[in-house]
């Protein structure tokens, strides 16, 4: 029975590539599915900005007339410049457990990348870094998140027999909301503003906030995410596509802004209720009550976990104090809304200044995952 692989042209193609994650991975406690439309609207070379910069194609693997596996192969043309690489990217990759398969789908994603001029093949990575990435390597146990990927245990295992080896690994973790306050972070803020002349900021409504601090905040990103691994800066472009995704839904209370004595955004702490369990129940769509499960979880009744998105200073202000005060005020409201725990973002292992900021908490490492490479 041999494998059929066949490149993704039409519009009932993508949306087999979409749906075999969610067919894949069915029954599967652990695994939360992104909606479709999302989905579409990330790999569709005429909704998605970061075609700007970015080549991609995407390939179905079929045995039987039946879809066995999938992956995206993309070459961030942006990236390649910055970090001076000849790189491709692997990505939205699933399949069977089943090593023919597997080569299938990479010796077709190799070949690609090899015919284009790319010495060098990584992944999992999207487009940007706001895309899932990483692969699971740890936690295979643990409910997932809307904003990271959630595999078999299988998959790192044929990795490895492929000759993919560890380019870098992101670590997460689950911490408690404290009872109160901690006086360490109240006293360093007191100390922070005072010393820089900074002040937080109040907006009255998301439509406020986007208008205002929405461009502010993503400028802010570019500037303090610009030596992580693999970022490339955000187009202008880019930036209005995300705050239409992103800023509609947030509760201001688990926002923290924080302005010089110029109203300059120097730090931003962006949390989001969990939509894990919404997401469950939605099943990957919107319609017909998909819909319903994520506004009660983002409006009527949210749930008693966060999310953490992202947290970012201007990189002046890094190690000066800046973070307590961030999340001096996020934690005052954490504790208000009597929620109970919270899930880090993926944090880069050797982002020690990063992770240093998450030692007061009572938490739990409970993933990994991981960026793989292999030269072409």
């Amino acid at each position: 029975m041999s494998v059929n692989i066949v490149k993704v042209e039409t519009k009932k193609q993508l949306n087999k590539f979409v749906e075999f994650g969610y067919n894949l991975y069915k029954g599967n406690p652990y695994y939360i599915p992104d909606l479709h439309g999302d989905v579409i609207n990330t790999l569709r070379k005429d909704r998605n900005a970061a075609f700007e910069f970015c080549e991609a194609d995407y390939f179905l693997a079929y045995r039987d007339n039946k879809v066995v596996g999938r992956i995206a192969v993309i070459i961030n043309n942006r990236a390649n410049e910055k970090w001076n690489t000849k790189a491709a990217r692997f990505g939205w990759v699933d399949f069977i457990d089943d090593c023919e398969v597997v080569d299938a789908l990479f010796s077709t994603a190799e070949n690609w990348a090899r015919e284009r001029g790319m010495n060098e093949m990584q992944g999992p990575l999207g487009f940007t870094d706001f895309d899932p990435e990483g692969m699971l390597v740890e936690g295979f146990d643990r409910l997932g998140t809307m904003a990271t990927i959630y595999n078999y245990p299988y998959y790192p295992e044929h990795m490895k027999r492929l000759g993919y080896v560890k380019d870098v690994d992101w670590i997460e973790f689950l911490m408690s909301v404290p009872e109160k306050n901690w006086d360490k972070a109240v006293r360093v803020s007191a100390i922070v503003q005072r010393k820089y002349n900074l002040k937080y900021v109040e907006t009255k409504s998301r439509a406020e906030l986007a208008r205002k601090y929405g461009k502010a905040v993503f400028r802010l990103l570019n500037e303090s995410y610009s030596e992580l691994y693999g970022f490339v800066p955000l187009s202008e472009k880019q930036i209005d596509q995300f705050i239409k995704l992103y800023l509609p839904f947030v509760d201001l209370r688990l926002i923290s802004l924080v302005v010089d004595q110029d109203d300059n955004l120097v730090a931003v702490g962006i949390s989001i209720y969990s939509l894990s369990e919404a997401l469950k129940k939605a099943k990957g769509r919107l319609f017909p009550f998909g819909w319903w499960h994520l506004l009660k979880a983002l409006f009527i009744k949210p749930p008693k976990r966060l999310d953490f998105l992202l947290v970012a200073v201007k990189p002046e202000f890094q190690s000066k104090g800046v973070f307590a005060m961030l999340f001096s005020k996020l934690l005052g409201n954490f504790i208000d809304m009597k929620l109970v725990d919270v899930e880090s973002n993926p944090e880069l292992e050797d982002n020690k200044k990063m992770l240093s900021q998450w030692d007061d908490f009572d938490k739990e490492q409970h993933k990994r995952r991981r960026a793989f490479k292999k030269d072409l």
